[in-house]
């Protein structure tokens, strides 16, 4: 495929069709000021928007670097063929009806192969898209209004649906945007691909994606690896869902781990930082775009109101941001710069004493900048300027950027209402370096999203990405997967399988001691009846068979002495990987919830960590003076469990230990699901 470079960043462009959409393509050129020639095809009207028209693609005096096809879903293919056979740069194709519209159109499907084929070579965006925004270079590709204003430098979005990309135009937030990018069909084209040539422009500071469904996994996490090897953040915004594997899935797993677990694992394991809405998004983009990734999440929180204080206190624990106790040299700064009769804590409620006096507000907050801290929040909402004189506030600003010129700390002026951030006020503050955040709630969530990027450790092992989707899937017994899981360490009972009451006492027997008796081939044994525990003799283990009434049994050493049962499941999920789940673990387990998810391969010090978030943790670690686990022991076993998945992740559909027991001195897998299927 050809580079997206000409198609991007053009130098000139032609727009095929007649209707009102190429027309507004065509103003919105002039009016962001593309300095190249724009061509507007039609076969026989004379102009259009004021421009010249030429009857066909093969008329125009040069091959376009962007062309912009308006015409309808047929045409299209024949303009696109028209296009590549003048070796065109590429095009966008606004026009619907294709694999979008697949249960209202049959032939949509057929229509978007044909579109691509037409192509060939060249690149194109869509179908079923609005095109891009180029406000660096001034190229507007575009057939509708949109906010956007020509910038050196600022972040990149890209988003799966054109109305949304409009609406992040219109942004007042003054957020500098570099490019705007509308994936449509991504027939040809993908959002990674895409972005990944965004990345490569010095000029985009950040990338902010809103992500309706992972298309080419391999591909976006190339995208991940580009953006971190070009030390650029990437902010998303996750919607719709990924429910393939778990609606196929027969264990716990499948109802535990959902799609939104799958995103949040791949995201976390990415770097990237996944936020809940298109605000937190933009108020991200604008951390990363002035200061980048922050060093942790504390935080120095200053205002003239005890009232504003206690909001950013309650706002910034709900982020999972920490407002740290102000150090003796803080409290002793402090005092000297706001005297006696102010409580000095953090968050900070300096008060009215020194407002509208430069050099006691610039004190104050170099004061309360103290190394420890990731950023400092001044609380500062601006008056309406159609009915108020905002002169004292600016003089907060300018203490802002004193403190950042004299302490080197980043720093933010946070609305605690989106409207009270006025647009020219946050572009001059961007200017200065500080970041100007709008809304408290938004504002904080954005520097725990830039803190939690900025923790990003060392690049993981690959991940293991699934292929594709084995044929024939077939449940493994539970004796058949605790022998699989043996192969490769994980720790099991002593079992021995029978198919008659006689033998599981004779089995008894053997084994000794109390024996646990199983039906084999549920996948809920508990919930089917199938499992009957702490049987103390062979004749006991011989009446509860014959109550049992199973075709094949399995009798096994109860293991004793368990502090927790934790669960650990391991789900294809075709859209993020494979995703590990742990949790609480035994027969309430759909019921507590308690998870965590992970992408394989996770690393011993991951799952350790991921471990330390249930809320079963503590009982792992002693609760109440009871023994505590062998963490060692339970950790290594979920490595081992791992690594059989590992093995066979060209066939594995699902693989589910619940419960490991974890004991003071080992931890056991008693019981074993795994789904395998056979290679295509």
């Amino acid at each position: 495929m050809e580079s997206l470079s000409r198609l991007l960043r053009p130098a000139s462009i032609a727009v095929v069709g007649g209707g009102v959409w190429c027309a507004n393509v065509v103003a919105e050129c002039r009016k962001i000021g593309f300095s190249g020639p724009i061509w507007p095809v039609h076969p026989y009207r004379p102009e259009i928007a004021g421009l010249p028209a030429f009857a066909s693609i093969d008329a125009l005096p040069a091959p376009p670097d962007a062309s912009f096809i308006g015409v309808n879903r047929a045409a299209s293919i024949e303009t696109l063929r028209a296009l590549a056979g003048r070796g065109a740069g590429g095009a966008v194709c606004f026009a619907s009806g294709f694999r979008e519209s697949a249960h209202e159109t049959e032939d949509g499907p057929a229509l978007e192969a044909a579109l691509v084929a037409a192509a060939g070579p060249m690149r194109i965006l869509g179908p079923n898209c609005y095109g891009f925004l180029n406000l660096l270079d001034g190229a507007a590709l575009w057939p509708d209004q949109h906010g956007g204003l020509r910038v050196d430098r600022g972040v990149a979005l890209i988003t799966q649906s054109s109305n949304i990309a409009i609406n992040l135009t219109m942004q007042t937030r003054g957020l500098p945007i570099a490019y705007v990018v509308t994936v449509g069909n991504q027939a040809q084209t993908g959002m990674a691909e895409i972005a990944m040539a965004l990345l490569d422009d010095d000029r985009v500071t950040a990338l902010g994606l809103h992500i309706e469904g992972i298309g080419d996994l391999a591909e976006f996490v190339a995208m991940a690896a580009l953006a971190r090897a070009r030390g650029k953040a990437i902010v998303a915004v996750k919607a719709g869902a990924s429910d393939q594997a778990r609606a196929a899935a027969v264990s716990h797993t499948g109802a535990l781990a959902g799609s939104d677990a799958g995103a949040d694992a791949l995201f976390a394991r990415l770097g990237i930082a996944r936020v809940a809405g298109l605000a937190e998004l933009l108020e991200t983009l604008k951390i990363l775009h002035v200061v980048g990734p922050l060093t942790g999440n504390t935080i120095a929180s200053m205002s003239c109101s005890g009232g504003e204080a206690g909001l950013m206190a309650d706002d910034a624990a709900r982020a999972g941001l920490v407002c740290p106790p102000l150090t003796q040299d803080q409290h002793y700064d402090l005092r000297a710069a706001l005297g006696p009769k102010v409580a000095l804590a953090n968050p900070l409620d300096y008060h009215t004493y020194i407002w509208g006096d430069l050099t006691a507000i610039t004190c104050t907050f170099t004061a309360m900048m103290a190394p420890h801290l990731a950023i400092g929040v001044v609380v500062l909402d601006f008056p309406r300027a159609d009915r108020c004189d905002g002169a004292a506030w600016t003089i907060v600003v300018d203490a802002v950027a004193t403190t950042i010129e004299t302490t080197g700390r980043p720093m933010a002026i946070l609305s605690s209402l989106p409207e009270t951030m006025p647009e020219t006020a946050a572009q001059a503050m961007i200017a200065r370096g500080i970041v100007p955040l709008c809304g408290m709630a938004d504002g904080l969530a954005a520097i725990s999203a830039a803190a939690r990027i900025g923790a990003v450790g060392p690049a993981s092992a690959a991940l293991v990405l699934p292929g594709p989707e084995p044929l024939s899937p077939r449940l493994l017994t539970e004796a058949e997967g605790k022998a699989c899981l043996d192969r490769y360490g994980v720790p099991v009972p002593r079992g021995v399988r029978a198919t008659t009451p006689s033998e599981a006492a004779r089995a008894a027997e053997v084994i000794g001691g109390h024996v646990v008796l199983k039906a084999l081939g549920l996948a809920h044994k508990t919930e089917a009846g199938g499992v009957i525990v702490n049987l103390s003799s062979p004749d006991a283990v011989r009446e509860a068979a014959e109550r049992m009434s199973a075709p094949a049994l399995l009798v096994e050493e109860m293991v004793v002495g368990g502090v927790a049962e934790i669960l650990i499941g391991i789900l294809r999920d075709p859209a993020h990987g494979f995703v590990v789940t742990l949790g609480a673990g035994g027969v309430l387990a759909e019921i507590m919830c308690d998870t965590a998810s992970l992408l394989m391969p996770a690393s011993g010090p991951q799952i350790a960590a991921a471990l330390d978030r249930l809320r079963i943790a503590p009982l792992l670690s002693g609760y109440r003076g009871q023994p505590a686990a062998d963490h060692r022991a339970l950790v290594a076993t979920i490595l081992a469990v791992q690594d059989c998945a590992m093995a066979h992740a060209d066939t594995l559909l699902e693989l589910e230990v619940n419960p490991i027991i974890a004991t003071p001195d080992r931890a056991v897998a008693v019981d074993a699901l795994i789904r395998l299927g056979e290679m295509r």
